[in-house]
């Protein structure tokens, strides 16, 4: 059996350590970078002086942030040490981005509604929720049908920042709105089942734990339509 490709490799590695998929997205492209720069060299063949001329052009020539160079020394040592089973060595003379010195804009309560009063629809309870819930994007886009407790006015968020689950807020002013969200839901789901479709992906394994469930309703995601 052929081994799998460099890249197949990389996501069956983080997928092993349950890394979220935006993670999984940000080390893939930021090892292909890495790849492409050195013009398709192979990781085994390059090391420290690679990596740190690597980073350097991404300070000085594309002007990433502090952040975005972090996230590609982070891909890249993944690389190494979880795919390639390789220590490197410590990275020196790389030329680091300059982290902003400004403060963070925070938007006033008035602010906040203002913004909420141009918004409709699905994009409008989504924003209602990051701001009331204190959700992240990615957050709010997986929320699942079950992750919400009218009950108990708490909404559960699965496999967080650092893959940890936490409870939160379910703002009572939503409480309405989601309802009458989630039977549109509910509706367009009975649809696609019909039509033969109607499934969810399931992580960690629980498609075969759960055999049913990724055409349950329970599982299904709730900001849609």
């Amino acid at each position: 059996m052929p081994k799998p490709k460099l890249l197949d490799q990389v996501r069956d590695a983080i997928r092993v350590k349950h890394y979220s998929m935006r993670t999984e997205e940000a080390y893939v492209y930021w090892i292909k970078r890495f790849i492409f720069y050195h013009e398709k060299r192979h990781p085994l063949h390059m090391g420290e002086a690679e990596v740190s001329k690597f980073l350097s052009h991404l300070a000085v020539e594309e002007k990433v942030s502090a952040s975005t160079q972090n996230q590609a020394l982070s891909a890249i040592l993944f690389l190494y040490q979880e795919v390639l089973k390789q220590e490197l060595g410590w990275i020196n003379n790389v030329t680091r981005a300059k982290k902003p010195s400004h403060l963070p804009v925070v938007f006033t309560k008035e602010e906040a509604k203002s913004v909420l009063l141009r918004l409709e629809g699905t994009k409008w309870l989504m924003a209602s929720l990051l701001y009331g819930a204190g959700l992240r994007l990615m957050e709010c886009l997986g929320l699942r049908v079950k992750d919400m407790d009218f009950s108990y006015s708490q909404i559960t968020v699965r496999d967080g920042k650092g893959g940890k689950d936490r409870l939160t807020m379910l703002p009572a002013s939503l409480k309405e709105p989601l309802r009458k969200h989630l039977e549109k839901v509910k509706l367009l789901h009975e649809q696609d089942l019909k039509e033969g479709f109607g499934t969810v992906y399931l992580p960690f394994a629980l498609a075969k734990k759960y055999p049913n469930a990724e055409r349950e309703f329970a599982w299904q995601y709730s900001i849609t339509v």
